[in-house]
């Protein structure tokens, strides 16, 4: 329902209003949105305005990111829907040399060993049988229309180059008969092909996914497996590819006309734009708040066994969640509250629960974004495909701050502080031509916590919530693409069996603790992954645990104020 706003509800009086309105009530999972709520009081994001984007776009109302912040109301958008220049997408295929992006930079600084396993992947159950020629014709139509899908990465004396290749007849698409495996071996043997197939990825020959389809025979359903390299695939494409994949085996399977949404600015576009951006003046400028870290002290985070190394394959896991009704309130109450948004008060929380622990009111971060950010004229990245996130480091301070109030004002403010969302940090320190720059953002204190807030995914009843509660891990980014499926409906389901190591075991993460936040399910769930040869697993309850005590604590501190 529509949460209790300052404004009365004010329903749609043109069409350009009914139809924002509408765009506005599905991706927020309202049933009415008044002309006049703020998009950021009904609980919106940065992320889920990528969604409202691509909608709008698709319904001939063209609005840009910046628009959305700078009129975060239905009747604002709708007053100037269409003024700002257009992304003029390229709708052939792309094909060439890319530049690398930061996180790409990032990752081969981080991962110098065996860059080729480091994966994000699907496993779905499909309870109807799919049609192997319509899956492998719709593999190729994907590859031709997201360019990303078709990158290779090869290693030269001055580093690794990326070129988008031409698209290829032959699919990454293999079908592997299970039918005469018995019930008890099925689990352990679908398990081991999907490990096989998780460590297959070569970067230079590519290309840099595999989608596998086991038929495990009559009256048992099938199970589809989607892995790629994290290199092309980030949470907001898994929407976008699930979403297309879904629409195009279904215009095949009815014979209708393949028919996608326009392509938006390519990556390799975003990425020359990029690497022409981190030479420019207005860049530089930034370059004294980002060096205003050195001088922070980042004591190292307590560990319970000062001898352990932490691999990929020592890795563990603790989730913690809210209820439903908890949910809620964060989400459609709070912000309209507190004037917070939903980051800030994960944040204070964050900060709190660790001060727990460690006995410091200071946190150095290390926060992940979508990176997919309103930078430049003409640039619409609502429906590309790729790998953008952004990383950078921020310290919260809460040791002036007395009481909630206080605290989540200088959450808030600290927060934004941050240039451009951090998109900055990775373009000094890894595109900028100027060498004495790069080291001095290369010396900065390195973040031993990484967080990253995914944002919300689909709604759920209370049944579906609680069969998320008894589906396998899937990685970092399992609980988007589960809802992901669950958005599209149908005769599919996330598959029970375990998806492999997406990492290379032997692997090094760039950050000791690894918090990821998601709503899923109608729930918020967070889920801190740490290394078993560093913590003792009640040591990270404790702190999941403190985080959701100090987050429902927040949460009522803001219902309750006047």
């Amino acid at each position: 329902t529509r949460p209790d706003l300052e404004a009365a509800y004010v329903a749609p009086r043109t069409p350009e209003e009914q139809t924002l309105a509408q765009i506005w009530a599905e991706v927020l999972g309202l049933e009415r949105v008044g002309v006049h709520d703020n998009f950021f009081e009904l609980g919106g994001d940065s992320i889920l305005s990528i969604q409202v984007i691509a909608r709008a776009n698709q319904a001939g109302l063209p609005i840009t990111p910046k628009q959305i912040f700078q009129y975060p109301t239905v009747a604002g958008l709708a007053r100037v829907a269409g003024q700002a220049p257009t992304a003029q997408a390229e709708q052939g295929v792309v094909t060439g040399p890319v530049p690398l992006t930061p996180i790409q930079h990032w990752f081969f600084e981080q991962h110098p060993d065996n860059p080729h396993h480091w994966n994000t992947s699907l496993f779905l159950e499909v309870r109807q049988p799919l049609k192997i020629a319509l899956l492998e014709e719709t593999l190729r139509r994907m590859l031709r229309h997201h360019d990303a899908l078709r990158l290779r990465f090869h290693p030269s004396d001055d580093g690794w180059r990326q070129v988008n290749a031409e698209p290829d007849e032959d699919v990454p698409f293999s079908v592997v008969d299970l039918s005469q495996v018995g019930r008890r071996d099925l689990k352990a043997t679908v398990e081991a092909i999907a490990a096989a197939l998780q460590g297959s990825l070569n970067l230079s020959q590519g290309p840099l996914f595999r989608v596998a389809y086991l038929d495990l025979g009559p009256r048992r359903s099938d199970r589809l497996l989607f892995i790629f390299h994290h290199l092309v695939m980030d949470g907001v494409s898994w929407r976008i590819f699930t979403e297309d994949f879904m629409a195009v085996y279904q215009q095949l399977e009815r014979g209708d006309p393949v028919q996608l949404p326009p392509k938006t600015t390519s990556f390799r576009e975003w990425a020359r734009r990029l690497s022409r951006y981190a030479q420019s003046p207005e860049l530089r400028r930034e370059l004294d708040y980002w060096l205003r870290l050195k001088d922070q002290e980042a004591p190292p985070l307590p560990v319970d066994y000062p001898d352990g190394t932490f691999t990929y394959g020592s890795t563990d896991s603790v989730i913690v969640s809210l209820s439903p009704s908890e949910t809620q309130a964060l989400l459609q109450e709070v912000p309209a509250a507190c004037g917070t948004q939903i980051n800030d008060l994960l944040l204070t929380a964050l900060v709190r629960a660790f001060a727990r622990w460690t006995g410091r009111r200071q946190l150095l971060l290390e926060l992940e974004g979508h990176g997919r950010e309103a930078l430049f004229e003409g640039v619409d990245l609502s429906r590309t495909v790729g790998w953008f996130t952004t990383s950078f480091p921020v310290l919260l301070d809460l040791s002036d701050a007395r009481g909630p109030e206080e605290e989540l004002r200088a959450v808030q403010e600290q927060l934004r502080r941050v240039p451009h969302r951090g998109i900055g940090y990775g373009l000094l320190r890894y595109l900028c031509a100027d060498e004495e720059v790069r080291e001095q953002m290369k010396s900065l204190p390195k973040p031993e916590v990484n967080f990253n807030y995914l944002g919300r995914f689909g709604q759920a009843t209370a049944s579906e919530a609680e069969e998320d509660e008894s589906i396998p891990d899937q990685g970092l980014l399992g609980r988007v693409r589960q809802a992901v499926v669950r958005r599209s409906g149908g005769p599919i389901r996330i598959a029970r069996e375990f998806v492999g190591p997406e990492q290379s075991p032997e692997g090094t993460p760039g950050t000791r603790l690894n918090l990821v936040a998601i709503v899923t399910g109608g729930r918020f769930q967070l889920r801190a992954v740490y290394s078993k040869n560093l913590h003792k697993r009640r040591t990270i309850e404790r702190l999941t645990h403190a985080f959701a005590e100090e987050l429902k604590a927040l949460i009522a501190y803001c219902l309750s104020s006047p």
